[in-house]
């Protein structure tokens, strides 16, 4: 159980740490990229308002005179970038060229002047693939385009974003490498710490297994000797509903303590355990036919398909105490006149059992969920009647565990409950 708080402790921080890095990560480069995209778009927007160049660069001595003449003092050509957030320097940076086509898709020219990788045919090969997939703007390769309206016909014009892009990609790239390197160098840490982190809560479980274990035997000692002064009793006295009603409650306590005490065994981190070979297919006919006088005294109906031959290695004794534990479940929870079915199957390399029954309460869901808990009883009203403390499924559980194997709860119809075990084979 230590073992697997440890397993869930590391398994949580690293699922949280990775969570969190995904969502750093995932907004730093989002923006990034949206960045990249919206100055791309800022320079093909001067671009097509330009008919596919830069506007015109005016000298200082030029750009003073047209301040002074421009309707409140302000820059003339050279204050175009700055709207757009971008620097004065951008026409000297980009690398691009624009293709002009009519309405029907015919390339009328191409420039490219501004751009080296790019001749005229290719120009115009890239600007009939923009065309066709009807797309007014995005990317292509790595250049990003945008679809503008003239007089003349319809522009297309081509931003190269390489660089951009090789940029983001590689930041990108970094970043995951180095998270990848954090995040192990934590599970690392995690690894060596989570022993430390878990010790206080090992050595308080190991001192309650440690108490049941003990207080279970100590409990046996005075319950056996109340037992015996209760059969001397009886021989001396005769037979009273005093004396049975002791014997009774004799038999439960006895009952539980064994139950506790089963469940702390289990419950260890290396339980000694028989591990053989042997017919579970006998195993489960045996159980099953020892079940056959209650289930015939309260006229259940009995309906069993057992697989012949089918094998199991482990222990023989903890998985007779699972069979039986699943019948007992089975015959007490089911109503008077109701079904039981018990079906043992062979499925790839694991063996399925199943044990079914019909309920007197409806089921539901949270009540799955949480049936093997710890003297937890779908009979909310704890009806001594049926005999149960609610130990019954933990065991089985903790004894599916110890062998490597899986239990689950269903519930087929809402008056159905089916407890379904897989077992390696």
């Amino acid at each position: 159980m230590i073992r697997k708080l440890r397993i869930k402790f590391i398994a949580a921080s690293m699922l949280s740490l990775t969570l969190v890095l995904l969502l750093i990560l995932g907004g730093i480069n989002a923006m990034s990229y949206q960045k990249t995209v919206s100055d791309a778009d800022a320079i093909l927007s001067v671009l097509a308002s330009n008919q596919g160049t830069f506007p015109q660069r005016l000298s200082p001595v030029e750009n003073g005179d047209a301040r002074r003449n421009a309707p409140g003092g302000k820059d003339a050509d050279n204050g175009v970038f700055r709207k757009r957030g971008l620097s004065d320097e951008t026409p000297y940076e980009s690398r691009y060229f624009s293709v002009l086509l009519d309405e029907s898709g015919q390339v009328l020219s191409t420039d490219t002047n501004k751009i080296a990788a790019v001749d005229q045919s290719t120009a115009a090969e890239y600007a009939l693939k923009v065309w066709n997939s009807g797309r007014s703007s995005g990317f292509f390769v790595q250049y990003r385009f945008l679809r503008s309206v003239e007089d003349g016909g319809i522009r297309l014009i081509f931003l190269n974003c390489s660089r951009s892009l090789s940029t983001f990609w590689s930041v990108l790239l970094s970043s995951l490498v180095i998270s990848l390197f954090g995040l192990v160098a934590v599970l690392v840490l995690l690894l060596i710490f989570s022993r430390r982190i878990v010790t206080p809560a090992a050595e308080s479980y190991d001192k309650q297994r440690r108490f049941i274990t003990d207080a279970g035997h100590e409990i046996k000692t005075p319950l056996t000797i109340i037992g015996a002064d209760a059969d001397l009793l009886e021989l001396e006295c005769g037979e009273s509903e005093w004396l049975t009603d002791i014997k009774r409650q004799i038999a439960r306590l006895t009952g539980l303590t064994n139950e506790l005490i089963d469940l702390s065994r289990m419950d260890e981190e290396r339980p000694q355990l028989q591990r053989v070979d042997f017919s579970l297919s006998d195993v489960t006919e045996d159980v099953v036919q020892s079940f056959q006088g209650p289930i015939k005294s309260q006229n259940k109906a009995l309906e069993t398909d057992i697989r012949p031959m089918l094998t199991c290695t482990g222990d023989e004794k903890a998985i007779r105490q699972l069979v039986s534990i699943l019948m007992d479940n089975a015959v007490k929870y089911s109503p008077e006149g109701g079904d039981i079915c018990v079906r043992l199957v062979q499925e790839s390399r694991s063996l399925k059992l199943s044990v079914s029954n019909t309920t007197v309460q409806p089921v539901k869901k949270e009540d799955l969920s949480r049936l093997f808990d710890r003297f937890y009883r779908m009979d909310q009203s704890h009806n001594s009647s049926t005999g149960g403390y609610g130990l019954g499924m933990s065991i089985a559980q903790s004894i599916v565990s110890v062998h490597k194997g899986r239990i689950r709860a269903e519930s087929p119809a809402e008056h159905a409950l089916t407890i379904v075990v897989t077992l390696p084979q």
